[in-house]
């Protein structure tokens, strides 16, 4: 097993590739031949919520990864709401009304022979670990033998359990358990951010700081078509105010604290999300606020046509003084702007 040490999902992305090309193996799997890792690897993060891959060429959907974090954390397990940002969901549903391992859905309403009713795992974690700091048996459950071990469903949980701790300062550690990983979409694309963000919520509610967080993979690949268009690629090879996209510490880019977020607060604004797809309202909260921002301005890309949903959404991203360096608002912009510079392209504008 090897060990990744890593400020941020950032830094690791290229650290992940470099170790595939010293040391990967090349085996085939059901969806196509893969690169891996003998043994897995390991990934531990000290800046967990340093969340966002500012990397243009690895080309992360913001949009898609802060509202799935959402959706997770109310307990959904719905398809449309996410097939709006990322359409290619729809193929892992195997009825095209709901996913057979929605993590969210197993956190919050998850059921075995001890509870004979569906009960919330998250909130039995968070008062147990109020009561107790220094408890050891905080477990999170998301593989279900019952429904998993040899199914034939198109959606098997990938990461199986996640562990809570608290450490000797108080803040919240996380190791979560993974069968099988791609690097490039999974470990250091949407995994780091939708663990990422259950560790910061859960902190906020526990009432502590956020420690670190650690991926356990056991099968830790790259698909070799993605890991080929990527590894030819400039990397950000060193975390550094120079690096590409290396943001995070640079003064360019901050984070925004999700403490005192609530279930119901995540609830209206997805609420607000479904019926408009804009999430108009001004939230006093800033994080909340900027999702909103986030949410608003993915639907006027989305539904509005060229050249203005760019336009509107790089405007609405671009508007808010107080949170136009957010991290999320940075990659917003990001995003839609590689897309207007293709679009212009295209059309021999540039």
């Amino acid at each position: 097993m090897r060990v990744l040490t890593v400020r941020n999902v950032h830094r690791a992305l290229p650290q992940g590739l470099q170790l595939l090309d010293e040391e990967g193996i090349r085996r085939n799997s059901r969806n196509g031949p893969v690169i891996m890792i003998p043994g897995g690897v390991t990934t531990v993060y000290t800046q967990p919520t340093e969340r966002v891959i500012f990397w243009a060429q690895r080309d992360a959907n913001p949009f898609f990864h802060l509202f799935e974090a959402m959706w997770m954390l109310d307990g959904r397990e719905d398809v449309v709401p996410l097939v709006r940002y990322a359409k290619q969901m729809a193929q892992y549903s195997d009825d095209g009304s709901t996913f057979h391992g929605a993590y969210g859905y197993r956190w919050r309403q998850y059921q075995t022979g001890g509870y004979p009713e569906k009960f919330d795992q998250l909130e039995k974690i968070v008062s147990i670990l109020r009561k107790n700091s220094d408890d050891r048996r905080c477990v999170l459950q998301m593989w279900d033998p019952g429904d998993d071990l040899g199914s034939s469903s198109k959606d098997v949980p990938c990461n199986l359990t996640v562990t809570f701790q608290r450490d000797a300062a108080g803040r919240l550690d996380m190791v979560v358990f993974n069968r099988s990983n791609d690097v490039i979409w999974g470990c250091y694309g949407a995994n780091a951010v939708h663990f990422s963000v259950l560790q910061e919520y859960l902190a906020s509610e526990i009432g502590c700081e956020v420690g670190t967080y650690t991926q356990v993979s056991v099968n830790w690949h790259a698909y070799v078509e993605q890991y080929e268009k990527l590894r030819e690629l400039p990397r950000p090879s060193t975390y550094s105010n120079k690096a590409p996209g290396g943001l995070y510490g640079s003064g360019h880019v901050r984070v925004i604290p999700m403490t005192g977020v609530t279930r119901a607060d995540i609830r209206e604004l997805l609420r607000e999300a479904d019926e408009d797809g804009r999430s108009l309202r001004c939230w006093e909260h800033p994080w909340l606020q900027a999702v909103a921002i986030v949410l608003h301005a993915h639907e006027r890309w989305r539904t509005r046509p060229a050249p203005d949903r760019f336009r509107e959404a790089f405007d609405i991203l671009s508007k808010n003084d107080d949170l136009v360096d957010s991290d999320w608002l940075t990659a917003g912009r990001e995003w839609i702007q590689r897309r207007w510079d293709a679009w212009q392209k295209k059309q021999g504008i540039v």
